[in-house]
């Protein structure tokens, strides 16, 4: 799945309740048929899961076969449990990191070079965050302390005219990216991770990629992952460790404003606290 647009134009509900597709699971394939495509998906997933059937294979499922009206993609049925609604420790926290790494490292550069950027990169997520921070808040005069501090200090940051250079830099050395975050994709055999849902990728910046997984709402909405353990397996510089702070902050602060806005629907999604909880956790990433 992919996270909700915070551009505006085609928002989707923060906590991953909709989907962009459906499923046919059988016994050894699953069928994979996309309710919407303007932004490539099939391809995108098609040519991901092509490439890493050639060059890291295991880690995700093989494709079979595709067809193009309507779009939809058969792979093989991998094993393993979402990570998504558990308590990620040592053992799966260590085999994520050997994933992403995985990921990142098998595709060879002439062959990335050749591939789409992937979907929300950090300069159109820093673009709507703003257009989002400059509109009226929704929230109701009641509103929780804590998430009117957090909301004030978010948008006091994001106008800061070095984040345009952060959003815009292209990695010197880019890698094929996953472009989700959500702990649901990851599943877990007992031994290793496997990926599923490439509707999003593309090349990418290994930091933004490491930013989105360690800050989506699913490492704490319903699970536990320990995202200092989890980072703690990457070997960073000190532009790389700097670049990751500004953009799990734009991170996490994307994520506070879809909540908020999601909370002032007339069928909220997230169960009471989470705009609160969400909040704290920008306040800690600014401070």
């Amino acid at each position: 799945m992919t996270p909700a647009d915070p551009t505006g134009q085609q928002r989707r509900p923060p906590a991953d309740l909709t989907t962009t597709h459906t499923l046919a699971i059988g016994p050894t394939t699953v069928v994979k048929r996309y309710r919407s495509w303007d932004r490539d998906e099939p391809r995108r997933e098609w040519q991901t899961l092509t490439l890493l059937a050639r060059h890291a294979p295991g880690l995700a499922p093989r494709p079979l076969d595709r067809s193009a009206h309507p779009p939809a993609v058969t792979m093989e049925r991998v094993p393993g449990t979402p990570l998504r609604g558990t308590h990620v420790g040592p053992a799966q926290t260590t085999a994520l990191a050997a994933a992403l790494t995985r990921l990142h490292e098998a595709v060879p550069r002439t062959q990335l070079d050749a591939l789409p950027p992937r979907l929300w990169p950090p300069a159109l997520i820093l673009r709507g965050v703003r257009d989002q921070c400059a509109q009226p808040s929704p929230t109701a005069p009641d509103t929780d302390p804590t998430e009117q501090a957090a909301l004030s200090a978010g948008t006091a940051w994001i106008s800061a005219p070095h984040l345009d250079t952060l959003a815009a830099t292209e990695p010197t050395t880019p890698v094929l990216g996953f472009a989700d975050g959500n702990l649901a994709n990851y599943l877990w055999d007992g031994t290793r991770i496997r990926l599923v849902d490439f509707e999003s990728a593309g090349r990418a910046d290994r930091i933004h990629e490491l930013a989105e997984i360690t800050e989506h709402i699913s490492a704490w909405s319903d699970s536990e992952l320990d995202t200092d353990t989890l980072l703690g397996h990457f070997t960073l510089t000190l532009a790389e460790t700097r670049r990751l702070r500004e953009l799990r902050r734009l991170t996490a602060l994307m994520w506070l404003c879809m909540l908020t806005l999601d909370r002032a629907t007339a069928h909220p999604r997230n169960p009471p606290g989470t705009v609160t909880r969400q909040a704290r956790r920008l306040l800690h990433l600014l401070n």
